[in-house]
Order: C-alpha cells, then structure tokens, then sequence
C-alpha cells in the first residue's frame, strides 16, 4: 500500500501544479476568484463568503487582539486561535503557584474562565471603495506634504460619517501605494476570557529549533470565549456579561486531509511588500536584516541567561522573549531566502523594462525619473536602516532604552500643569508606570542595556551616534557595564519604587539630568531625527514609489490585482500540497505529520522536546478516538499552499463547504521570500489538524464539555 501511495504521489509532482498567489478583498471575490476557486473544490456561494445584510463566514473571523487572527467555533462565542496568540494573556494570568504556561488550562466551566487585564476581538462589518473621493482633494502639483494633510482630512471625514455615533471602529486605509483607498467598519469586545490552554511543552513543541521549519508536530492553540451584555453589544468585563451569540461560526469537520484538497484561508495577514523595488530588498538583505539578527540575538542571549534561573523571571520575560526570538528566526530566513532566490536582481530587471517604458515620450513627464529617483533613495539611506535597525532591537529588548525617555517625557508634562489637569493626567500616568515595570527584573535588564550600548556604540557608529553615547563610548572604550551599573543606582526609573518615591516627593529638574533619562532621550530623538534633506528624499521617495506601483500597473509589466496585506481581512485559497520527500517525516505523503514522529523527536527534561506523560501513555495504547485518520494514524500538523503571512497566525483553515479542518501558524523557511516574492513551488502554510485539536481537549485534557460546544461534522 506504502508503495502504491507513494507512485502517486511521484505521478502527482511530475505535472505542474499552481499554488494560487494572492490575499484578497472579499469583496471582489465573486468578480475575480469565486469561478476558480469552484473549480478548486469550493462549494459556498460568494455570498456565503462575504455579505452585508446576511451572516456568512466574514462573521466566524475576527482579528485577536490586534495582531492575530481567530475563528468563532460554537454558538456560544468559544474562539479558537494560536498557542503564541494567547501566548501573553495565557503567561499573564500564570504564576509560580499556578503555572498555565507550563502546565495547561481547561476551564471547567464558564464560571472557571479567567478574564485577562487587556485583550479583545475585532469582528469585520463590511468596507468600501473611496479611492475615487479621496484622489479627487489630490493633484500633482501638491507637495506629500500638502497631499498627505488633504487626505487625512477627508479619511477623517468619512470614518466620522460610519463610526454610527462611536458604535462602530472605522479605519480608511491606503492600497497599492497610496493609488487606491477603502474604509472597513468593524466593532469591538473586550471582555474575552480564557478557556483553555494545551501545556507548553505541546503548544510550543519544537521551540525556536522548529519554529519556521518542516515536518512540524506543534499543538499551536487555545481557546477564549467573547463575552457582551445582555443584548448582544460590546461591553467592558462584569460578572454579569453573557456570551456572544455570533451571527456565524463554523462547523468543525472531522473528515482530515488528503493531496489536492481544496483549502480556503480567511485572516488577518499584517504586512507583505510584494511591491518592493529592488533597491529596497538589497538594502534589507545587506543592511537593515543583519543588524536586525545581531540584535535581537544579543537581547535574547542575555534575558535566557536569566530566564533559566528563575521561573518567575521566566514566566515574565517569556512572551518578549518568544516574539523577539520569531522575529529573530524570521530575519535570518529572509536573508537566506532572498539570497538564495536572487529577488533584487529579478526586480531590477523588471525595473530596467520599466524604466524603459517611463522614458518614452507619452510617459516621461510622470515616471521618467521614477526609478532614479528610488535608486537614489536607498543609496542614501542603507547606512541609516542598519543603524535604525541596531537601535530598535536595544530599545525593544531593553526596558532601560526607551521607558526613562517616554516615562520622564510624560512626567515632564504632568509636572507643567495646574493641579485639576494633574488629576485628569494621573491615572493615565499611573498606567504608563504600571506597564513599563509590570514585567521587570532588574539585574536583567542592566545586562541587556549594557550589551546592547556596547553592540549599537560599535555597530552603528558609521552612521553616528548620539552625543552622549558616544562620549560614553569614549570614556569607556567602548564598554557601557561601568557607566549602566551607575546610572542605575541613580536614576529615578532604576525600578517602580524608585519612581512611586519620585512622584510623591518630586523635583521635576532631576529628570533632565538622571543618566538613564539623558542617554534614553537621546537614543529616543536619533531614531526620529531626520534632517531638512532627509524628509525632502523621503517625500520625493513616497512619490515616486507610488507612480512605480501606478506605472507597472498601467504598463501591464506586473500582473499582481491585489494590494500588499496591511492587516485587513483576506482570503487565500490553495490545496493541501506536499513538499518534496523528506526522511525526517515518517508520513506516507509528506504533507502531513503524526503523533508517531512527534514521540520520536521527543527527549525527556528538554526544553524544546519534552512531553507529557499523559500523551505518551495515550500515544503506547493507541488511544485515538473519533480523531484518528481513517488510516489509523493519529494526525498532528498539515501542509497547504495557501498564500499567508504574519498576521494569519490562528486564521482558519477552511474546506470547500466552509468547514474547519485546521487552524495556520507558520509558514516554511524555505519560502520565507513570500512576503516579497511568492514562490508557487516552495510557498506553503503549516496548520495545526483540527482532529488534533479535538483530540487534546477531549482525550487529554478531559474537557470533553467543550467539544459538545461545537458542531461536529464526520
């Protein structure tokens, strides 16, 4: 039988098959996609998919917390998204005594779910066209400037007129490069409660060694209820809220995958540049993504080395050192993959035919100097994006790098007012201070400070620095430990205390001369300086970037109908898709995984690879249920050719009929260019397989009362 599965696949990969690019509007979908997709497998009308006056799957889909997608699973609001979606609420909600993190969650019943301090869903309501409104308040002979204040005004004007008096979030934003604009309306809640949560060692199994790769055998959700008042409506947390009865949610499909299964993905997806010239590429893959890598990698060396120690530290720290890792990982495999793929010389070619084109006569006037002009832009600039990127790292990593300057800053002004603006000021302030030191361990923080003074101080001194890191540099030859571990024991922001003490007996000239606050202030002003010059090539870039884009559209020299994902609803469709054979995956095709190859990785007290007791007992008796594959096997993870990016962590998996067969966390690191150049043979999204899902939450966790939830079809 092995035999027999594995000539067809063989025959399967000998003819061409087409990963279908593109993250697109529902709107358009029945005008550009909807034909295609039918004969793909897809068995739901356009209407079905996005409607305005009747419920459809945009209703399922909701964007979590601002930076990941979910997707309602019953009819009672339970949610379901990413282990490292909830990853932050889930470490919040954690303690020394009461690890989730480590050891899982599974509320028992509604009553047991636990309401994070700051979390919420975002459900979409329906968008539109204005790209004909706004262009018209615009003409080429407006400065950016002059062009950028009219048309914030009328973006203002038109999220006024659909906010229904504050009901609804109305955001206008701007696509293929400022060429075209729509406006999206969606409404908010705020109380979403945590319902359960897989352990760690499952929800992140693999850690950062796995993270991008594939085959894959991580267990990447948890699930959150949304709750509102007695009417349906959004509402801030009280016992007395119910769950939301959505207008739609999905039915759970119990069928599994196989090649050539039709796949629909709706979410979230944050940010491509597909449009990128190749200036730009050259200069992330050269300048900007290196310094980024050294980065981030300095800030994590020093926070594990703490982590491991302590676990509070650890549960603190957990979540910053997770997204920074990510990212981190995420970089590096742009750099390999750019490279490798040679996209800055594909573009450049495509630029030169432009180029081309823009100098005859017809076209000279508009595009004639486009591509000088972006040539020139980041000739100038690939000094300031590595400095730039050295810089971000020290203050995302580093609490010491940015906190005394916008925490001194914000008391500077409290400080400046009469005493009823104080009062209004001060809960606000409180907050700020609450935030900055809510997750803050000071030993740590002094040495991520000092290595990344020491990384940025010799790094990015070509570019320059600020005066007075690099008088310290100077006085130190090169080695910040000295001058951190003194301006600590000085400084007003050293910790909480030492600002609460501050506060109640306050000498606000202090602030501008406390070490901390001086190098922090300056680091803060040079990330944001720009000379006279600077915004001059910056303005004449947005401008020509925009007739490029405009240009290669109307030239027909790129054929891409959809704008580049900026975090607004879309939908991707593909199939199930192996990869080429890989030995380390014990499946029969290689677009899945099982529980048989994740016990194999698995290794006793190891961060990355450890597992549960309970799963391995469960694994040796074969103790699948109703979840396993009809072969026997008990699925873990999946592979699609869906065209997804970040953003679409947690977004539905979605058969032909509109059912849940998965939930997308990652893509693989051989296609990490995607999110500049799709690559129809090596693009892929990697799921987690809904049965497993199931599986954990019944046959693991006993928490079978969350299943009977949701509508299971078999």
């Amino acid at each position: 039988m092995k035999k027999i599965i594995l000539f067809l696949t063989m025959c399967l990969m000998t003819f061409p098959v087409k990963a279908d690019e593109g993250m697109w509007f529902l709107m358009f979908i029945e005008r550009l996609n909807h034909r295609d997709m039918e004969k793909m497998g897809l068995q739901l009308t356009a209407e079905e998919i996005y409607s305005i006056n009747n419920h459809s799957l945009k209703d399922a889909v909701v964007q979590f917390n601002g930076g990941c997608t979910a997707e309602i699973v019953s009819k009672e609001g339970l949610v379901l998204t990413n282990h490292h979606c909830g990853y932050d609420a889930i470490a919040e909600l954690s303690s020394e005594e009461q690890n989730y993190l480590k050891n899982g969650f599974w509320a028992k019943d509604k009553s047991a779910e636990m309401k994070p301090k700051s979390l919420y869903v975002r459900f979409f309501v329906r968008m539109d066209d204005v790209s004909k409104r706004i262009l018209s308040k615009v003409n080429d002979k407006m400065t950016e400037a002059e062009r950028n204040k009219a048309i914030q005004q009328e973006m203002a004007l038109i999220e006024k007129e659909n906010n229904e008096g504050g009901k609804y979030t109305v955001s206008v934003r701007p696509f293929f490069q400022g060429n075209e604009y729509y406006y999206f309306v969606y409404q908010d809640y705020k109380d979403v409660r945590l319902v359960g949560t897989p352990p760690e060692s499952l929800g992140k199994f693999g850690g950062d060694t796995d993270n991008w790769e594939w085959p894959r055998h991580t267990a990447d959700f948890s699930m959150f209820r949304v709750y509102a008042d007695a009417n349906g409506n959004p509402a801030e947390y009280s016992k007395d809220n119910v769950p939301l009865q959505p207008k739609h949610y999905l039915p759970v499909s119990l069928k599994g995958v196989k090649e050539n299964d039709f796949a629909m993905i709706l979410g979230y997806p944050g940010r491509t540049n597909r449009w990128m010239p190749a200036g730009g590429i050259e200069q992330n893959v050269k300048f900007a993504y290196p310094a980024w890598v050294e980065g981030a990698k300095t800030g994590m060396d020093r926070m594990k080395v703490y982590m491991d120690k302590d676990e509070t530290v650890n549960l603190e720290y957990a979540s910053k050192y997770a997204s920074t890792a990510n990212y981190w990982k995420n970089r590096q495999g742009m750099i390999d993959a750019l490279t490798k793929a040679g996209t800055a010389k594909t573009k450049a070619k495509q630029e030169a035919k432009f180029n081309t084109w823009a100098n005859k006569k017809a076209n000279k006037e508009k595009f004639g100097n486009v591509i000088a002009t972006i040539n020139n832009y980041y000739a100038a600039t690939n000094l300031k994006s590595s400095h730039d990127s050295y810089l971000t790292q020290l203050m995302r990593t580093a609490t010491y790098g940015a906190t005394p300057a916008n925490l001194g800053n914000a008391m500077l002004a409290y400080f400046k007012e009469n005493e009823a603006k104080r009062a209004e000021m001060l809960p606000r302030l409180n907050q700020f201070i609450d935030a900055a030191y809510g997750k803050f361990y000071a030993p740590l923080e002094k040495d991520v400070f000092t290595a990344q003074l020491n990384l940025y101080a010799s790094k990015a001194a070509a570019y320059g620095l600020p005066e007075s890191v690099a008088k310290l540099k100077e006085a130190n030859k090169g080695d910040f430990t000295a001058f951190v571990n003194e301006a600590v024991a000085k400084s007003i922001f050293a910790n909480k205390e030492s600002v609460l003490a501050f506060m109640k007996d306050p000498k606000p000239e202090n602030i501008a001369n406390d070490p901390l606050y001086v190098v922090s202030n300056d680091l803060s002003t040079k990330i944001r300086a720009k000379s006279a010059e600077q915004l001059q090539a910056d303005d004449d870039f947005a401008k020509a970037f925009r007739n490029l884009v405009d240009g290669l559209r109307e030239s027909k020299m790129n054929l891409i109908k959809y704008p580049d994902a900026n975090s607004t609803l879309r939908l991707t469709y593909g199939k199930v898709r192996a990869l080429p054979a890989d030995k380390r995956n014990d499946a029969e095709v290689n677009n899945y995984t099982t529980m048989t190859g994740m016990v194999k990785k698995y290794k006793a007290g190891d961060q990355e690879f450890d597992l549960p007791a309970r799963l391995l007992e469960l694994n040796k008796a074969k103790d699948f249920g109703q979840y396993a594959d009809e072969a026997g096997f008990m699925p873990v993870n999946f592979l699609t050719d869906n065209d997804i990016t970040g953003g679409n962590s947690g977004s539905p998996v979605l058969n032909g009929k509109g059912e849940l067969i998965g939930i997308a966390f990652d893509g693989n690191i051989e296609a990490m260019a995607g999110d500049v150049i799709f690559d129809a043979k090596l693009q892929r999204t990697i799921s987690v397989d809904i049965r497993y899902v199931l599986w954990i939450i019944d046959k693991y966790a006993g928490a079978k009362h969350i299943i009977d939830e949701m509508t299971i079809v078999r």
